[in-house]
């Protein structure tokens, strides 16, 4: 994972810990935070709100791993895998994170999620 603790590492782990507050604490007042199903959540407020509700509708993060990470001065991007219940339903997929960073807070922030299987390439495709 990350040697020093990122701002990524630390709102990936306030989802973990299921805690609405330790993630909005992660994030700029002005924030606009895009999720890989289409959500978009502007402003600190509006992230926790939607912390609340997720977990109050029975969300669970089980898990959120950075599987590779790299910095810049106001950039952090990570690949992951993800696992969470939602709707009574467990899913783990891998996706990546781009975030725009600044004063240890995540000003923006952008998920994709792969949503076909991986597979190694033969000469044709599924």
């Amino acid at each position: 994972m990350v040697g020093a603790v990122s701002v990524l590492a630390k709102y990936f782990d306030a989802w973990v810990a299921n805690d609405a507050n330790r993630i909005a604490a992660t994030v700029a007042q002005d924030c606009v935070i895009t999720e890989c199903y289409g959500p978009v959540y502007h402003g600190r407020e509006r992230v926790l709100e939607w912390g609340r509700a997720w977990f109050e509708a029975g969300g669970v993060v089980h898990r959120w791993e950075m599987t590779d990470y790299f910095a810049t001065a106001d950039r952090e991007v990570a690949q992951w895998v993800f696992e969470c219940t939602f709707d009574g339903n467990r899913s783990t997929f891998e996706g990546a994170t781009i975030a725009r960073v600044a004063d240890g807070l995540v000003r923006e922030l952008r998920e994709y999620q792969t949503t076909a299987e991986l597979y190694d390439w033969q000469g044709r495709w599924r």
